[in-house]
């Protein structure tokens, strides 16, 4: 049985605990957002709009609070927290600003009397992380809400506060009752909604393991679903980069919410003829990184999200350090109550340690020496997963190229990982398909339905 409880992770205490829906609350849920999705649908795109746009308002007003629930529930650092909020009000306003433009009506080249027009679809099953208890929601059912579509959202066990205030936020704005409904479901609950014929698409940010047992599920009803799954991204610094520049945006783009973001920079690839110039600045910065109380505006680096989380990723750097990587800056486990790390940088890791392979969720970077281009590109493509990367050089046409030939689904240059509203955000191989954000982000749960006359 799933509990839905809020862990403070700073000292491991028991802060709140929440009551799961029972069966018929589940069907219930569905039944009532089945029904308002029919009204829904037939809203006026400037009233949905308008909506969206009061959602945003209601992020802004109650950001400090927001920012303050996510540092109890996962230890994201206020900062971060505000950070996150500002993102999510910009999602919403970006759909509310764009949406009507992303629903035209499009002619068919070649076609006489034959149109494109997108068209909702129905009820959508969400189930989202606790890495980014708003902004990955928010991602979800902005794009979603303004096509028309109703939102059922089972959210992590571990943010149920978080949860409860995105409900809170969007009924404060004048959303329809059943237009979007929380659970607090199990994963056999879980399995019993995704197989109902009212949901019409299903949309699942985790890992692997939850990706592929959602996807299991679905094919066995025909649902349609988006997987937005993990990632080990590349962090290639070429020959000619600016090295301070480099060295800041992937240490901001390794650390930042404790390493665990799906694009982080897991995996921080240097060309040989700057790897010690690097490795020496990168070095001094995480040696002077310490954990520290993640309410505290001046705090960077908080803890890990939880006790899982610190012996998934203590037991991932212990197996590397068994296996002959080179620590170049010691961690791992505070012995302090909580789910304390102490960030740790390791070279020389091996195709047979797990860190070779594996998501290091959390706060350990890893660089590798590149003898050349070439070099860097085979190490960025030897992963499973296919999420993003990014490149630093001052030759944009030569990174081009290097991009062209990277296995992934985004590519940044000269900037730390990151995300915007308007950019789509998404994988391949391993990480999942299907795109959020920008235009493609209404381009998923929709009825491209053709009017030939």
């Amino acid at each position: 049985m799933i509990s839905y409880q809020v862990t403070n992770p700073s000292n491991g205490e028991i802060e709140e605990k929440y009551q799961g829906h029972s069966h018929q609350e589940v069907q219930d849920v569905i039944a009532e957002s089945h029904n308002a999705y029919q009204a829904w649908r037939k809203s006026d795109v400037d009233e949905r709009a308008a909506i969206l746009n009061t959602i945003a308002d209601l992020y802004e007003e109650q950001c400090e609070d927001l920012a303050k629930i996510m540092a109890c529930e996962m230890g994201k650092p206020v900062a971060q927290g505000e950070g996150e909020i500002a993102l999510v009000s910009q999602i919403f306003r970006y759909y509310a600003k764009f949406g009507e433009q992303f629903l035209e009506t499009s002619e068919l080249p070649g076609a006489k009397n034959a149109v494109i027009k997108k068209e909702s679809i129905g009820v959508l099953l969400g189930i989202m992380p606790w890495n980014y208890p708003h902004y990955q929601v928010a991602r979800f059912i902005a794009p979603n809400l303004m096509l028309g579509n109703a939102v059922v959202l089972k959210h992590a066990p571990s943010c149920p506060r978080s949860a409860t205030a995105i409900m809170s936020i969007l009924a404060q704005a004048g959303l329809p009752k059943g237009v979007y409904n929380n659970i607090f479901a199990t994963n056999e609950q879980v399995k019993t909604i995704i197989g109902d014929k009212r949901i019409q698409g299903v949309s699942l940010t985790g890992s692997e393991r939850a990706g592929a047992a959602v996807a299991q599920v679905a094919g066995a009803s025909l649902t349609k679903v988006v997987l937005e799954l993990g990632g080990s991204d590349a962090f290639i610094v070429l020959a000619d980069a600016d090295i301070d520049r480099s060295v800041e945006c992937a240490f901001i783009g390794r650390f930042g919410n404790a390493g665990q973001a799906c694009n982080a920079a897991k995996r921080i690839i240097l060309h040989a003829d700057i790897y010690d110039e690097f490795v020496e600045k990168l070095t001094h910065k995480v040696k002077l990184l310490e954990p520290t109380d993640p309410l505290n505006k001046d705090t960077f680096l908080g803890p890990l999200s939880s006790s899982q989380a610190l012996k998934t990723i203590q037991a991932q750097y212990d197996d590397a350090i068994d296996q002959g990587a080179t620590v170049l800056v010691s961690g791992g486990k505070i012995l302090k109550s909580g789910a304390w790390f102490k960030p740790a940088l390791l070279a020389d890791i091996t195709p047979d340690m797990r860190a070779y392979h594996d998501e290091l969720f959390g706060p350990v970077a890893v660089v590798y020496k590149a003898n050349d281009v070439e070099d860097a590109i085979r190490l960025a493509n030897d992963t499973p997963f296919g999420l993003g990367a990014c490149i630093h050089t001052h030759d944009m046409d030569g990174g081009q190229r290097i991009a062209e030939r990277l296995e992934v689904g985004m590519v940044s240059f000269n900037q730390a990982p990151g995300t915007a509203a308007e950019l789509p955000f998404g994988g391949v191989k391993q990480s999942g398909f299907g795109r959020e954000l920008g235009p493609y982000g209404m381009s998923e749960f929709v009825n491209f339905k053709l009017y030939n006359r």
